[in-house]
């Protein structure tokens, strides 16, 4: 993988650049669409290619391994092949999902126990079997083994996890470093960085993220309920220290607004289910601001979903029909409303990225940021 540099913002530390990968060149700042089990919820492949424009997708170490299983995926020849995608693929290492199963997990040196959702059998998942697993998934850019910790959290026991998720990034790369990828084409490690909201442990958790010298990095335990404000300043501290020549990557993050304010901090990469997941309640993310396209008023507003999008379903279909399909809980809404938020994401990255380049993004940014947020 290789990381090119290409623009910053003079007034921010947004930075536009490209990342070249075995299945392709994406160009940053990008949002990745969420694709939890081998699919991006309601949304066709040849759509995420003509319609959303998307350059990267998200498959799940954990959800994958679970179903379909390690052993179909090794027989199909990896996701891409599995999926018919031949664009670049990220996978997350399942330590977010182990996390969010505090019920029935362990967490212990060796690794985590936990038992399915689906069926309740146990299972150990070990810095190196992740590492193993990604290898049969076969994504372009994995993710290491870490403990994300919730909010809020225990200053000691976040500097216990941080050490501990350290320890097993080791293992992580020992285990990446004496093993090949199955499938022909390279694959790259990213670590994690953690440490709550707690500066020194940010810090702490920066540097040594920086000293295993990968080849990009990730920020995670962020956006999983702390005021954004927080997000922002950990994202600052962390940023400060991350070398610059290698890409950025902040785990499941957020809304359009916080993607602007993280993008000014020197954020290349994010993720999140929030476009699909929200999209199938029928909130929509516009260019003017949110819509809950259940409410009253748009119940006889014959106008396009969204005038400005260049996208087809907003042009040929109504608020008014949206609606309708939502509130009726036909599947062709979530299909409409996941493509409109989709597409929205990735104009709004893609916008930012032109901004960057022509030397415009933070004012535009300072702009955006107050229309995005209101309710319409």
């Amino acid at each position: 993988m290789k990381f090119t540099l290409q623009a910053q913002d003079k007034l921010s530390r947004a930075r536009a650049g490209e990342i070249e990968t075995a299945h392709g060149t994406i160009k940053t700042p990008i949002f990745m669409p969420v694709g939890t089990a081998g699919t991006v919820k309601a949304v066709h492949q040849h759509e995420l290619v003509n319609d959303i424009q998307a350059q990267i997708i998200l498959g799940n170490t954990y959800h994958l391994y679970l179903r379909p299983g390690l052993d179909v995926l090794n027989k199909a020849g990896g996701l891409h092949k599995f999926i018919n995608w031949d664009r670049p693929i990220l996978t997350d290492s399942g330590g977010y999902q182990v996390y969010s199963l505090t019920e029935v997990r362990k967490i212990r040196e060796e690794g985590v126990t936990f038992r399915s959702h689906i069926d309740g059998s146990k299972h150990l998942f070990t810095p190196e079997n992740v590492m193993d697993t990604q290898r049969v998934i076969g994504a372009d850019i994995i993710m290491a083994f870490d403990e994300c910790t919730p909010y809020p959290c225990d200053y000691r026991y976040a500097r216990r996890s941080l050490d501990m998720t350290h320890r097993w990034l080791k293992r992580c790369c020992d285990r990446f470093d004496s093993t090949e990828p199955l499938y022909g084409y390279d694959q790259t490690l990213f670590p994690i960085v953690q440490g709550s909201v707690y500066k020194d442990l940010r810090e702490k958790s920066a540097e040594t993220i920086a000293s295993f010298n990968r080849e990009g990095n990730a920020i995670g335990g962020l956006s999983v309920g702390e005021p954004a404000e927080e997000m922002y300043a950990m994202t600052e501290v962390v940023t400060n220290i991350l070398p610059k020549e290698k890409p950025r990557y902040l785990m499941g993050v957020g809304t359009p607004v916080n993607i602007l304010e993280n993008i000014a901090l020197g954020i290349d990469m994010f993720d999140c289910v929030m476009p699909t997941r929200n999209a199938r309640n029928g909130m929509l993310f516009t260019q003017n601001g949110i819509i809950n396209i259940k409410n009253e008023k748009w119940k006889d507003d014959f106008s396009p979903i969204e005038a400005e999008s260049d996208l087809l379903v907003d042009q040929i279909h109504t608020k008014a029909y949206l609606r309708h399909l939502i509130r009726s809980q036909e599947i062709l809404g979530a299909q409409i409303a996941s493509l409109h938020n989709l597409h929205f994401y990735l104009w709004l990255v893609n916008q930012a990225r032109e901004k960057i380049i022509d030397g415009t993004f933070y004012d535009w940014k300072n702009k955006m940021v107050k229309i995005l947020g209101q309710r319409l």
